[in-house]
């Protein structure tokens, strides 16, 4: 089995964007029992600047962060009770998120973009399913009733959130390649 140490480097990034979400991810807009919140943006930076497996790290960080009572989840709120509540299955989510996202925008240069929204596409797909399960065994709901207070009003600000990550993150990631900070995209 081969050693791999972590460089300061990655130790940096992966602290750096965990900052980030937590400098995004309280900010929010209540709109019912799941807030409309940055946490989503924030976590497909992760998957532009650090990929799947790192940018999952960051993810991590973030929600240990926020489970021990920092105040890093929408509406400036931390704690395992957020975990455990109506929207934990969504932060939880934002792990498979991170990892989708990051795979697909891992394996494809930034020119091929599409690629990149078809990843986060899917990875909030994920996300969805996991959360609004989650929701409705809390919640002793079922799935429509689920669907319409925990995914269907957010559709609008998702799609908007990608199309920001797209071009935020697309230019993020030319910028941190030229620099030799991140690795190029990682083609099969």
């Amino acid at each position: 089995m081969e050693n791999k140490k972590i460089s300061v480097k990655t130790m940096t990034l992966c602290g750096l964007m965990a900052a980030i979400c937590c400098l995004l991810g309280p900010l929010s807009i209540p709109i019912g029992a799941i807030p409309v919140s940055l946490g989503v943006l924030a976590m497909y930076l992760c998957a532009y600047v650090l990929g799947p497996i790192k940018g999952v790290i960051a993810c991590i960080v973030y929600l240990l962060l926020g489970a021990v009572g920092l105040p890093v989840f929408s509406g400036f709120e931390g704690g395992l009770q957020k975990l455990t509540g109506p929207t934990g299955g969504y932060l939880i989510g934002f792990i498979f998120l991170v990892l989708i996202s990051g795979f697909f925008i891992d394996k494809f240069p930034v020119n091929k973009w599409y690629m990149h929204v078809i990843g986060m596409v899917l990875g909030l797909l994920v996300c969805y399913c996991f959360g609004t399960l989650y929701f409705m065994k809390l919640m002793n709901m079922d799935l429509i009733p689920s669907l319409s207070a925990c995914v269907i009003p957010f559709l609008p600000f998702d799609a908007a959130k990608i199309a920001i990550s797209t071009i935020i993150g697309c230019q993020l990631k030319t910028v941190l390649i030229k620099a030799n900070l991140i690795p190029a995209y990682q083609a099969n």
